[in-house]
């Protein structure tokens, strides 16, 4: 069984800016939604992010900063005369808080079939034993 990963607790509330981005709510001062999901397999953080129609080559940023993922694209529309378009076009972007156990200097990228996978090393969470502290008085 697949289970969602521990948010790292940084700065500003990063929930927050993720709930903000969600789907559901759509709150987007620059950009559009990228619709992501993310899970943890072999040892590994990855988010998947459905970009169809993107040149992976110059149209894609994927970088890594204060234990955030940031995901941005840019999707030009190729328009020769007007018609009708429901498609999404110009700047995407996504970003995401990266679990505690992240490994930064361990992302990889990967663009198949419309969808950016990034997966994220894990270092093993350090199995904490609580200990008594004395009060004093």
């Amino acid at each position: 069984m697949m289970k969602l990963p521990e948010r790292r607790e940084i700065r500003f509330f990063p929930e927050m800016l993720e709930w903000m981005e969600s789907p559901m709510f759509g709150f987007r001062p620059f950009g559009q939604i990228v619709r992501v999901e993310d899970y943890i397999a072999d040892g590994r953080y990855v988010v998947r992010a459905e970009l169809p129609g993107i040149d992976p080559d110059k149209d894609i940023e994927v970088t890594v900063l204060g234990g955030m993922l940031h995901i941005r694209a840019e999707k030009t529309r190729k328009c020769t005369e007007p018609h009708r378009s429901e498609f999404s076009y110009g700047s995407l972007s996504r970003t995401v808080t990266l679990p505690a156990t992240a490994r930064t200097d361990d992302v990889k990228a990967v663009y198949r079939g419309g969808v950016l996978e990034v997966s994220v090393g894990l270092t093993e969470e350090e199995k904490a034993e609580g200990r008594r502290i004395t009060v004093e008085h």
